[in-house]
């Protein structure tokens, strides 16, 4: 039972931290795909320098940019948008989605770093190295993100879906209709579409996550600044969220793009990859489009990372005997 437990555990504390933040991992998405155009090869044709001169001219490639960059709002004002435009069930778009990678993908992960961690801990001072800690993350987060790689493809779409016009909207019903009619109008290949960047960014997340919540919690027991509860908890897990968002976002970006971008057969693709991606992104919108919807991306992380931590230590406590 021992290494089952590990799965067991970190599947429910991920479900129920993927769940209860939805809505702000929702507002993240929409965020990042602000400013990218709307079309098929739109991305790659209306590409303008983010510090380009202005002209007495307007072209319609400088008229759409305008557009978009004007309509780059905030997380809380995004929230709102969505909320007055699709309704209050929109923010929890893609939500069995969510809840189908938390089962692939971070039960996976939280299974395989706890085997991992029980294997090299040190048996006699009870500790592990710091850099084992962030192998036994970008170990278990490149499998985890792996298997979990069609549910996230799916989630993404089902929470992109409410920011194209009604025509361009691919309206899955649920995550298995999404999983199905992708497999049947793109290939199953498309399942796997962005699998580089989301293993990429899962070791990233991983190792960061898990290795710096570890540490942070092994640092505040040690020098006594707290007792292990909740409080502790809660200042390991939020620390090591923001950590994890740091490192992660550049990365979450491209993935999102990548995973989001509509592939019109006869035509070429707005992104050949996440390099390709992550140049013409730079290239339109300068280097800090990188960190697009940061301030949700942490938003959504922080608490992700407490409920994550906070119920995983709960759980822990009521399977001690199993």
């Amino acid at each position: 039972m021992g290494g089952v437990k590990g799965f067991i555990e970190g599947g429910i504390a991920s479900i129920v931290a993927g769940c209860s933040t939805h809505p702000l991992d929702l507002i993240k998405v929409r965020m990042q795909l602000q400013g990218e155009a709307q079309g098929p090869n739109a991305a790659a044709q209306n590409l303008r320098p983010s510090l380009a001169f202005q002209t007495n001219s307007t072209p319609s490639s400088t008229v759409h940019l305008r557009q978009a960059t004007a309509a780059r709002i905030g997380p809380v004002a995004t929230g709102i948008r969505i909320f007055k435009t699709e309704g209050f069930r929109a923010l929890f778009s893609g939500v069995s989605a969510t809840v189908l990678r938390q089962t692939l993908y971070s039960t996976t992960r939280m299974g395989i770093y706890d085997i991992l961690k029980h294997k090299w801990t040190d048996k006699e001072t009870n500790t592990m190295p710091l850099a084992s800690k962030i192998l036994a993350g970008l170990i278990a987060g490149g499998i985890g993100a792996a298997v979990g790689n069609p549910a996230d493809v799916a989630m993404v779409r089902m929470q992109a879906d409410g920011r194209l016009p009604l025509s361009q909207r691919r309206n899955y019903t649920s995550v298995v209709d999404a999983l199905a009619r992708m497999t049947k109008q793109e290939g199953v290949t498309s399942l796997w579409r962005g699998s580089s960047m989301t293993v990429n960014r899962a070791m990233l997340v991983t190792a960061s996550q898990l290795a710096s919540y570890d540490q942070i919690k092994e640092t505040i027991l040690a020098k006594g600044w707290m007792k292990d509860g909740i409080c502790t908890h809660v200042v390991a897990s939020f620390s090591a969220g923001f950590v994890a968002a740091v490192v992660s976002n550049p990365v979450d970006v491209i993935k999102t793009r990548v995973m989001n971008m509509k592939v019109v057969l006869g035509q070429r693709p707005p992104y050949t990859g996440a390099l390709d991606c992550a140049m013409k992104t730079v290239k339109a919108e300068g280097p800090m489009a990188l960190y697009k919807g940061f301030i949700p991306t942490i938003s959504r992380q922080g608490p992700f990372t407490v409920v994550l931590f906070v119920t995983l230590e709960q759980v822990r406590k009521l399977l001690k005997n199993f």
